[in-house]
């Protein structure tokens, strides 16, 4: 393991884990009312139509070209990004690719696929979705209604990976069931939430994934977004019903496509018990990798190589069919 050793941190963001311990977490069980919870959010969302808008852009890529991407997501929230598509050949699948707590401030050129229409939405509150009544603050933003689990934000950003899936869809019609996702950190444990229920996403890649064992995350010293969400329920205990709802570890026992999740064994702002829970529920019927990394969230010996490594294997993975 070459993770970082001196550390600013004031705790051990391996957490005392061996890999044997991380490998056994399992996820908590369902709280009653999951599955219907997230069936009547996925019909409403399927419901609403996305109005998806392009306009051209400035930026020039030799391989992609670059759109500004609008469209609709529930409650009437406009959701805004980009889109690319490969200068040469044609169209032959989607992929939605989900961003951090940090927001994006532009397309990933270097997204290692062909032949694909890649959306980057920024989910709501952020970047470019950025809202008036919500903070773009990560500690603030995780927090936001969280009292409504209806209209708890985590919820909605859900919400908006289904409705990218369905402008996609409606922009690009040959890629039907064909639309892989891609998410980091907090766009992984969207991700997890929002795969385990959309049919139309048939594969999906996750990477140091959060929201994943939702009674542990709520223990573990962390500088992330957990952090708020651990004073939040200390002084209000029953936000911790909200966030049963919103487990990636529970949601991810419902997946059911081929999985790619990539796990770190030190990580101050995913606590790695957490990420792990999330890899580890995936079913064992279900065709999945799980690539374990040194460190996430930080720089460590060997990031660069390890790194590489798993944007081969993303290449592969989303190539497959």
């Amino acid at each position: 393991m070459s993770a970082p050793t001196d550390h600013p941190y004031d705790f051990d963001p391996a957490y005392g884990f061996r890999l044997d311990d991380l490998l056994a977490l399992r996820p908590p069980e369902a709280p009653p009312g999951f599955d219907d919870f997230w069936r009547a959010r996925y019909r409403r969302a399927l419901a609403t139509s996305p109005r998806p808008t392009l306009s051209e852009t400035e930026t020039q890529h030799r391989r992609w070209r670059v759109q500004d991407v609008g469209y609709t997501s529930t409650d009437d929230f406009p959701i805004g990004g980009w889109l690319l598509t490969p200068r040469r050949g044609r169209v032959r699948r989607g992929l939605v690719v989900g961003h951090g707590y940090g927001g994006r401030d532009g397309p990933d050129f270097d997204i290692p696929v062909d032949e694909t229409a890649v959306l980057f939405p920024c989910f709501r509150g952020l970047s470019r979705s950025r809202g008036a009544a919500i903070s773009s603050d990560p500690q603030q933003h995780v927090l936001h209604d969280i009292d409504q689990p209806d209209r708890y934000i985590l919820g909605g950003c859900v919400d908006d990976l289904w409705l990218a899936a369905s402008a996609l869809e409606r922009l690009f019609p040959e890629v039907a069931g064909r639309i892989g996702y891609a998410g980091t950190s907090f766009g992984g444990g969207i991700g997890a939430l929002a795969i385990a229920r959309d049919a139309r996403i048939d594969r999906g890649h996750l990477e140091v994934p959060t929201f994943g064992n939702m009674p542990l995350w709520l223990t573990l010293p962390t500088v992330g977004s957990g952090h708020a969400a651990q004073g939040h329920v200390a002084r209000r205990a029953g936000a911790i019903e909200t966030l049963r709802l919103f487990d990636a570890a529970t949601a991810a026992t419902r997946i059911q496509v081929p999985m790619l999740i990539a796990v770190a064994r030190f990580d101050p702002v995913v606590a790695p018990p957490c990420q792990f829970s999330v890899a580890n529920a995936v079913p064992t019927s279900n065709v999945h990798e799980t690539v374990i990394l040194d460190a996430g969230h930080v720089d460590y010996p060997g990031i660069e190589d390890q790194h590489a490594r798993l944007a081969h294997k993303v290449g592969r993975f989303f190539e497959a069919t």
